[in-house]
């Protein structure tokens, strides 16, 4: 199954830009594009997931399993983003055990939302 790894590439991870300068979350973006995406890892990127005083963020998500944002992330973080998202789409309910995780997905979830049940599910 693809897992989607969206990222915030409007964020300025609090800095004020010159004209012209990259933001800091389309360079984060970037960098997981270079680090090498796992196959069954779909990167989106988005103009905001509000968390704009959490520095760069990033979300993962996948039909019928939990979904994680991750914030105060820059490009140096890049290779724990990727080997997080692999991680995650490897686990079938999206919970990777805390102690395999990335040390930047244990100490930087900003949140976990679990997953959207089914209508059916939902009524009763």
């Amino acid at each position: 199954m693809t897992i989607t790894l969206h990222v915030c590439i409007t964020c300025r991870a609090g800095q004020t830009l010159s004209e012209g300068e990259v933001a800091p979350g389309k360079r984060l973006h970037g960098a997981i594009l270079d680090a090498g995406v796992p196959d069954g890892v779909n990167v989106v990127p988005v103009e905001c997931l509000s968390a704009c005083s959490q520095g760069c963020s990033v979300a993962l998500s996948a039909p019928g399993r939990w979904s994680y944002v991750y914030g105060r992330l820059s490009e140096d973080n890049a290779g724990d983003v990727v080997a997080g998202a692999a991680a995650y789409a490897a686990a079938p309910d999206g919970i990777v055990p805390w102690r395999t995780r990335p040390e930047i997905f244990r100490k930087q979830s900003l949140a976990r939302i679990p997953p959207i049940s089914s209508l059916s599910e939902a009524a009763e």
